[in-house]
């Protein structure tokens, strides 16, 4: 093996410590050796489908042993898995098939009604497999085929041809706004820009065989893997796991129940805890609190939040019932990878804003693409150079303005509005596109919606900015109650602005039921704007 590809470097890691325990996924539970090897038999199945080099293969599946394998079995193949969010209704998923043109589609039995409504939008796709479940929903018409029963039939061995460290690793974005782009990666920079190069917290590794050399049979940790692996962070956690030896315990409810996770932790002695801000780890301590025993989690050493915003009110409340865990804000996105670890509110330059340390790969350039100057206190757009993505697939005009090159040097630009202090750390303003402009004041929605969730009577917010004929927009805090609690606005809106400049505060505040966020916790900004301005009439 002398390029890193991730089919490669999974099954080194398998040649290294075959019998330790690689995957738990509900009652299931796998050796590295029995993970390879369905990887292996479903890979020939496709091959006989004729699924080879560059064909796309769509997985439409909850988290399982078969999603694990599946996105494995493509990479063998030199395939690429495309991710596919499965709360999109028929016109979201007839978008994305035709976006990333499929060859092939693996899904859970589940979903078959809403695939039998797509028509034509199932055209090109010439394979079709089902994973079983207790739906009982009929897949007739699809001319679909049971992914155990062509699984169990099919060769575990490799016979597959080399593969290469230019080979493509495809992430569709769940963005804020608009629909999903597929970001396109070389197999060997996204093992160096989201996977820490093997070596989290470490030097990456400077040779493949490099990986799996001082692995101990045996000797593995538990990662429990919470969010849905159709979402990067538990796409990258999973892979992070397993180049590291580590056992991989996935969250395979259909429902987020917090208890059952911490049950998980202590079952499986888990060490490290992966999180998508505050919409899981609000609803896990809260649980972890209430709990009458509370389960022993002292096996917990690390819990990560990514993906989304984890607010400081509820990283306290873990430091106060969880002192021996170690907290850690991980920053990063579809196009960028990991690009650093958080400091603690108190070290950045304004209240609530977070910063974080980043390698020398980051910077922040200005609007004429220059680097802003360290200590300046001038904003501009965080930016990544080194191993970053070739593009966006299909689409040469957003690709040429999100990738650009700057004196013979090319940079991916993050939505981010930040500023880079004098340490050369990088303090974050929040995203453009949501970015509220009120009375010429900018205003991101993170900052405020960090300052509301401070207040007892608010389990969760989304802040948005809502049309107004006199400040152009008006900031909302669109809120989602306790149980039980009833916000007085006014109170909220006071309390908020002990936290932010005034300016900053929301106007109005609109309660819910229940926010709108994706299955990965992310906001969804356009959900929350509608139901704003329905109430408020703007």
């Amino acid at each position: 093996m002398t390029e890193f590809n991730l089919a490669d470097l999974f099954e080194s890691v398998v040649d290294a410590i075959p019998d330790s325990e690689a995957l738990v996924a509900g009652e299931e539970r796998l050796t590295y050796r029995q993970l390879d090897e369905g990887a292996n038999r479903l890979a020939h199945v496709l091959a006989q489908r004729g699924i080879g080099p560059g064909d796309h293969v769509g997985l439409y599946m909850y988290n399982s042993r078969q999603h694990v394998e599946a996105f494995l079995a493509a990479f063998k193949l030199r395939a690429v898995p495309i991710n596919v969010n499965y709360r999109y209704v028929a016109d979201e998923l007839a978008y994305l098939f035709g976006d990333s043109d499929l060859a092939a589609l693996i899904a859970d039995r589940e979903f078959c009604p809403v695939l039998s409504a797509l028509g034509d939008a199932l055209d090109g796709i010439g394979t079709v497999l089902v994973v079983d479940d207790d739906s009982g929903e009929s897949c007739e018409g699809l001319g679909a085929l049971d992914y155990d029963t062509e699984v169990d039939a099919a060769s575990p061995e490799r016979d597959f041809a080399p593969r290469s460290a230019d080979d493509h690793y495809i992430l569709y974005t769940g963005g804020t706004t608009g629909m999903p782009k597929g970001v396109v990666w070389r197999h060997e920079d996204i093992f160096f820009a989201a996977l820490s190069g093997g070596r989290p917290g470490g030097d990456p590794v400077s040779t493949p065989e490099e990986l799996a050399a001082e692995y101990v049979p045996g000797d593995s940790l538990s990662m429990l893997v919470l969010p849905p692996l159709m979402h990067g962070a538990a796409q990258w956690s999973t892979l992070i796991g397993l180049f590291m030896g580590q056992r991989l315990v996935l969250n395979t409810q259909r429902r987020f129940e917090a208890e059952a996770m911490w049950r998980l932790v202590e079952t499986e002695s888990v060490f490290s805890l992966g999180i998508v801000g505050d919409a899981m780890g609000r609803p896990l301590i809260e649980a972890f609190e209430a709990m009458d025993p509370r389960p022993d989690v002292s096996s917990l050493f690390t819990v990560a939040s990514g993906g989304a915003i984890w607010s400081d009110a509820v990283k306290a409340r873990y430091r106060e019932l969880l002192p021996n865990a170690m907290l850690v804000d991980a920053y990063g996105s579809s196009e960028t990878g990991s690009q650093g670890v958080g400091l603690t509110a108190d070290s950045g330059d304004e209240e609530g804003l977070p910063r974080f340390h980043m390698s020398e790969d980051h910077t922040v350039l200005d609007e004429n693409l220059q680097p802003v100057e360290p200590g300046s206190g001038n904003r501009g757009h965080v930016a990544r150079s080194g191993h970053i993505p070739l593009g966006y697939y299909g689409d040469e005009v957003k690709t040429a303005k999100t990738f650009v090159e700057v004196d013979g040097r090319r940079w991916v630009l993050q939505g981010d509005e930040a500023t880079i202090e004098a340490d050369g750390s990088i303090t974050m303003f929040g995203r453009g596109s949501v970015c509220i402009n009120t009375g010429g004041e900018k205003v991101f929605p993170e900052e405020v919606e960090a300052a509301l969730k401070t207040h007892d009577a608010v389990f969760d917010a989304i802040v948005v900015g809502v049309p107004d004929d006199k400040w152009g927009e008006v900031v909302v805090g669109v809120v989602q109650p306790r149980e039980g609690a009833t916000p007085d606005a006014e109170e909220v809106i006071a309390a908020a602005r002990t936290k932010v400049a005034g300016y900053k505060a929301p106007r109005e505040i609109v309660l819910v039921d229940e926010l709108v966020r994706s299955p990965a916790g992310k906001p969804d900004y356009k959900a929350a704007r509608s139901v704003a301005v329905d109430r408020l009439g703007g």
